[in-house]
């Protein structure tokens, strides 16, 4: 038998295929420095540090690090200690690219906000329009943030088809297939960061329409929510997604900082699942609070239209 992740990649693989081809052909080695802080929660850094984004704020409170046995690093462990760490690495820009309003998605976010701010830190933020414009305004306000100020576009943050940037960073919200505390849609991310594209799945199951997530942005890497449970996809349907997307490098996250979600041993599924449904595409599975350099053959991509 066929599982469903397996027919939808079978189903995708033709028109992924003819995407994936010319930009095998014409592309260039790019690299960034990834760090899994545990859960969903994620930093993806150029080269030199010149620009940082962080995939959701869940850090000195992430239970991720519990069920691995591995103490929590100094830097993470308060909001204090996590500013001075950033700080002593870039004057740079810091994007905080929240994906939806989940506690284990945003449960420092605003503690951050206001701590990297404090601190002289070039921080700003994007997330889905209605969620920041109505959802978490007074929220902003609450932590004396202006929204117009640190939320990119001006206050607005992005829709689906919408676009933001800052500094050589590039944000396209993309669906994701998840629910959210206050009604607003949940999304993934694509992420334009030193020249690598990131597809940033956030919280989702499954969906036909990731093949056309891959033909349209043509990220480099994917980091995929992989913990199934009671809340994502799991190992063999996000192995699935990255076939359908078509990346040259995956990551599995979201994963064993619950008691929920698939244990530690998640990984190594994924790992597993990639090897029969994506066997050309790369693997790295981290250990909370591990950072690793990843290096991707980056996609000839046409330029896209943008407002400046």
């Amino acid at each position: 038998s066929v599982s469903r992740g397996g027919f939808l990649a079978a189903s995708a693989a033709t028109s992924a295929a003819a995407a994936l081809t010319p930009q095998a052909a014409a592309g260039r080695p790019g690299s960034l420095r990834m760090r899994w802080y545990g859960g969903g929660v994620y930093e993806l850094a150029a080269p030199g540090d010149r620009a940082i984004v962080l995939v959701d704020a869940w850090i000195w409170n992430n239970t991720g690090f519990t069920a691995f046995g591995i103490p929590k690093p100094p830097e993470l462990a308060s909001a204090a200690a996590y500013a001075a760490h950033l700080k002593a690495r870039t004057s740079g820009p810091i994007v905080v690219a929240l994906t939806h309003d989940h506690g284990d998605h945003m449960g420092d976010y605003f503690e951050l906000l206001s701590t990297l701010t404090a601190a002289g830190l070039d921080v700003k933020t994007v997330g889905q329009s209605d969620l920041m414009r109505v959802g978490l305004v007074q929220h902003f306000h609450a932590a004396n943030l202006d929204p117009a100020q640190i939320i990119l576009n001006n206050g607005s943050g992005v829709n689906m088809g919408g676009t933001a940037h800052y500094k050589g960073l590039g944000f396209e919200l993309v669906p994701a297939v998840h629910s959210t505390e206050a009604g607003f849609p949940s999304a993934g991310f694509i992420i334009d960061v030193g020249g690598v594209r990131v597809y940033a799945s956030g919280d989702t199951d499954l969906f036909g329409d990731m093949a056309l997530i891959g033909k349209r942005y043509q990220p480099d890497l994917a980091v995929v929510s992989s913990g199934n449970g009671a809340f994502t996809m799991g190992p063999e349907d996000a192995a699935s997604a990255c076939a359908m997307v078509g990346v040259g490098h995956a990551v599995p996250v979201h994963y064993a900082h619950n008691p929920a979600v698939i244990g530690t041993q998640c990984g190594e599924l994924f790992r597993a699942a990639m090897s029969r449904l994506a066997p050309s595409t790369s693997v790295t599975v981290f250990k909370p609070g591990q950072a690793a350099t990843i290096t991707v053959m980056t996609a000839a991509r046409p330029e896209r239209s943008t407002v400046t």
